[in-house]
């Protein structure tokens, strides 16, 4: 999501880090090129102003000047001026003591608030609270059955004009929270009509349903696309409604990070979520410490550590790690576990969340759709093969590529490389082979 903006810090923190003492002119020629990389972002001139100040201030100070690694101190400034630019903490919705709570989602036409009705739906039901979604968007054209679909994907109930028995966005609103409350639902989220602009009875409609609803927060959904535009837009619709928290979506695109970077210090609402896919469940709560980490290609561990715990089930973990003590791993057991390796979201997106990865594989295309390979050639097997790979042999390894629509080559690549990982699993699980000498686990190419 800011693969570019990384990329050019990273050219300026290169440079100085290759300089043993720094000058103020030195200092001033990186900060230079920083500010043209945040204004390429699309970050808002005024915040860019301002935060390079920030770090030109601190990074005149004496410790920086004196230091035997000015170029890391500066780095260390940069990350540290961004965490606060971002928000400094990771600030979550706030829930009622009372059920339900009530959100209010807010934005403009095309800003994603139908889909993250649903993503919020989901998020919330995997915390194990029961959410109850409001279709009160009666304007756009099968809105109301676009949330009913996503509603019954991850079965929770949808509140509409026909339970209401009224077009009127005010009243289903009302009576939608009033259904939540009285069928002891945990959190009602009230999904509203968006225009292409803001426009006067857009905005008087809002604050109808704000004046009836009283929702514990109003949530601005925001087009991550749009950068500046939807940075505007944020602060008109704050100016107006006073919105508590901004989600962005779109994440996972051509955003340049400049929403990301900006909304916060246009309004002063924080971020508390943003859109990484199109997937239900590619909602991820806002940290700033961990987004300016990624901004300035340092990983994000956490994450990552977050979705692995969200992905894999524990006690297939157990059984898996019983299966490889016993060395009875099989393509089975392999299909299920990149079956949950893909369950923690797209392969380019994990990949950024390891420190040094992104650098390392900058340039390279990951093919997503190598995975999909593997499992076709996984799933075109007999039940017999998939235990027993000893047993493939020419005659059957030709079937499983004309079935998996493979070549032979690719087949026998992940055969190999099965066999080979098989036998590093049993070299250490031998007495004496699993300590800090032992041989390490080998990596899984993939095919193609």
């Amino acid at each position: 999501m800011f693969d570019r903006l990384t990329d050019r810090l990273d050219n300026v923190f290169r440079q100085l880090r290759g300089q043993g003492k720094i000058t103020e002119r030195a200092l001033d020629e990186s900060l230079r090129e920083i500010r043209r990389a945040l204004l390429e972002a699309d970050v808002n001139f005024k915040v860019a102003k301002a935060f390079l100040a920030k770090v030109r201030e601190a990074a005149l100070g004496q410790e920086v000047m004196r230091s035997l690694t000015p170029g890391q101190q500066v780095i260390k400034i940069v990350h540290r001026e961004l965490v606060h630019l971002l928000g400094a903490t990771a600030e979550p919705v706030r829930l009622s003591p009372n059920p339900p709570t009530a959100l209010l989602l807010v934005g403009l036409q095309g800003s994603g608030k139908t889909t993250i009705a649903g993503k919020l739906a989901q998020h919330f039901k995997a915390q194990g609270r029961l959410p109850f979604l409001v279709a009160a968007d009666t304007y756009r054209p099968a809105a109301v059955d676009q949330l009913r679909t996503l509603g019954a994907a991850i079965d929770v109930p949808v509140f509409g004009p026909e339970e209401a028995g009224s077009t009127n966005p005010v009243d289903i609103c009302r009576d939608g929270l009033e259904k939540g409350r009285v069928t002891n639902r945990s959190l009602v989220l009230l999904d509203t009509a968006g225009r292409l602009s803001i426009d006067d009875e857009m905005m008087a409609e809002l604050a109808q349903i704000k004046q009836v609803t009283s929702p514990h927060e109003i949530l601005f959904i925001a087009d991550a696309m749009l950068g500046q535009d939807a940075v505007e837009t944020a602060s008109r619709f704050h100016d107006q409604l006073a919105f508590d928290g901004v989600i962005l979506t779109k994440m996972d695109g051509d955003a340049r990070g400049g929403a990301a970077l900006s909304v916060r210090e246009v309004t002063g609402a924080p971020i508390k979520f943003i859109g990484t896919g199109e997937k239900l469940d590619a909602l991820e709560p806002f940290h700033p410490e961990r987004i300016a980490s990624r901004i300035l290609g340092m990983g994000d561990v956490l994450s990552l550590v977050e979705k692995a715990e969200a992905a894999f089930d524990k006690d297939q973990a157990k059984d898996m790690e019983e299966k490889l003590r016993k060395q009875s791993f099989t393509f089975d057991d392999f299909a299920t576990q990149l079956q949950a390796v893909r369950r923690m979201g797209p392969l380019d997106q994990l990949l950024g969340m390891i420190p040094g990865a992104g650098k390392a594989l900058q340039g390279q295309q990951i093919d997503e759709g190598a995975l999909g390979q593997v499992e076709a050639i996984i799933s075109s097997m007999t039940r017999a093969e998939r235990t027993r790979p000893q047993i493939l042999n020419g005659s059957r390894r030709r079937r499983i590529a004309r079935g998996s629509g493979t070549s032979v080559q690719e087949v026998n690549r992940l055969v190999k490389q099965f066999n080979a990982m098989q036998k590093m699993m049993k070299q250490m699980s031998r007495p004496g082979r699993r300590g800090r000498g032992g041989p390490k686990m080998p990596s899984m190419p993939l095919p193609g």
